[in-house]
């Protein structure tokens, strides 16, 4: 058992804390903007809640971050009631929001300089994934920050895995992210093909989802695609601000991403026919619109 905090209770900062509680039996204390959600969670998991980021991360081994962006990470780390002014040195910040490299790296330095490690940690697996506690984490640091804070981890993932130094988590998130965007395009040119061709799209799934054009997509995604059910799961909103960070790094290192670019202009379409918080399986609507 460790002393552990986590700061920001999303709906993937929600049910990860609760698993680094329940599962990885942790002393857990928590922080949320909203000082009611963080009083939510204590109801139903226990642990402590505190006021500011500071306060959670006093005396813990481990602190974990899930927020929105570059700059919500910046306010709960190194502003001055962040993370970091209350973090003990040896102890390890580990940032599971899918951010920048650069900012990742910012974060390794500033730990680094009060004596404490970092690793960031983006994830992948959605909302359901974090309830299930099964989630993929690809981390950025070095090895023996990496092996240490491995078994905590645990708690709430299904793979873990080691991509480089500082930075080479969220490089891995955005490899992530550009194969997803092109495949759920795939995948919604597809079903629309089929239903405009009058096949049964039940059937067609049933066959080629066992073949080369099989993917977790096709196999979670299909059937509410089809039904034009997309209030759920990972919204459009954080797609579009993940591929943003995608073309960002791309102009920086040179990729030319000419598909990924395409998409994130198809769900910027998603957006304005409302679409903000729909699944980002929600391609399939624009392209059935009137």
């Amino acid at each position: 058992m460790a002393n552990v905090a986590f700061i920001g209770l999303g709906v993937m900062g929600y049910p990860m804390a609760g698993h680094l509680k329940v599962r990885g039996g942790h002393d857990v204390t928590v922080y949320n903007r909203t000082f009611a959600k963080a009083e939510k969670w204590t109801a139903q998991f226990g642990g402590r809640a505190a006021q500011t980021p500071a306060a959670a991360a006093e005396g813990a081994d481990y602190v974990f971050v899930c927020v929105g962006n570059d700059d919500d990470l910046r306010s709960v780390t190194t502003a001055e009631d962040g993370a970091l002014a209350g973090m003990k040195p040896g102890a390890i910040l580990i940032d599971n929001t899918t951010a920048s490299a650069e900012v990742a790296r910012e974060l390794d330095e500033a730990a680094r300089a009060r004596g404490c490690a970092f690793l960031d940690a983006p994830v992948s697996g959605g909302q359901a994934g974090a309830e299930n506690g099964v989630l993929t984490v690809m981390c950025g640091g070095d090895q023996a920050t990496f092996d240490k804070a491995r078994p905590v981890i645990d708690a709430y993932a299904r793979m873990v895995g080691l991509m480089g130094p500082a930075g080479s988590g969220q490089l891995t998130k955005m490899i992530n992210q550009i194969c997803i965007a092109g495949l759920v395009q795939g995948l919604a040119e597809g079903i629309h093909f089929g239903k405009r061709a009058g096949l049964d799209i039940e059937k067609v799934v049933e066959v080629i989802s066992k073949g080369a054009a099989g993917s977790w997509q096709m196999e979670n995604r299909h059937k509410t695609m089809n039904e034009g059910k997309y209030d759920f799961g990972f919204a459009v909103d954080w797609m579009r601000k993940d591929l943003g960070i995608v073309l960002t790094e791309a102009r920086r290192n040179g990729a030319k991403l000419p598909v990924t670019a395409l998409v994130d202009q198809f769900y910027g379409d998603v957006q304005e026919m409302g679409g903000r918080r729909w699944d980002s399986s929600s391609l399939l609507a624009r392209l059935e619109r009137k």
